[in-house]
């Protein structure tokens, strides 16, 4: 099993900047993956950004040069470094580790809110 704790969401003006963070814990050798998706009411859970356990990162093209995926395996950590906010980047954020293609384990998701 593995536990994903997401933290840093919050409510920021457009052009701001946040950093999420997810933390993660249990039987980790077995994680691929790991990524950020997000989920705005009313829309379907879409994937923002990637990161494999090499280190190549995948984005979203709605968040490309805005968004920074990242992750410290000292400490278990992934993040998601956010500047430049709109208001369309207004949702649930959740954390995601994936073993193979698809995930396999959802943190409990980190609310953003951009206002205008």
């Amino acid at each position: 099993q593995v536990l994903l704790v997401e933290s840093g969401g919050g409510l920021v003006q457009a052009g701001g900047s946040l950093r999420l963070s997810c933390a993660a814990s249990g039987i980790l050798v077995s994680i691929n993956a790991m990524g950020w998706y997000r989920q705005a009411p009313g829309k379907d859970r879409t994937v923002v950004a990637t990161i494999t356990s090499a280190g190549d990162t995948k984005y979203a093209e709605f968040v490309k040069g805005r968004f920074s995926i990242s992750r410290d395996n000292a400490k278990n950590t992934l993040y998601l470094q956010m500047n430049d906010l709109e208001p369309d980047d207004t949702a649930m954020y959740y954390c995601a580790a994936l073993m193979t293609t698809q995930v396999d384990y959802w943190g409990q998701g980190t609310q953003v809110t951009v206002s205008s």
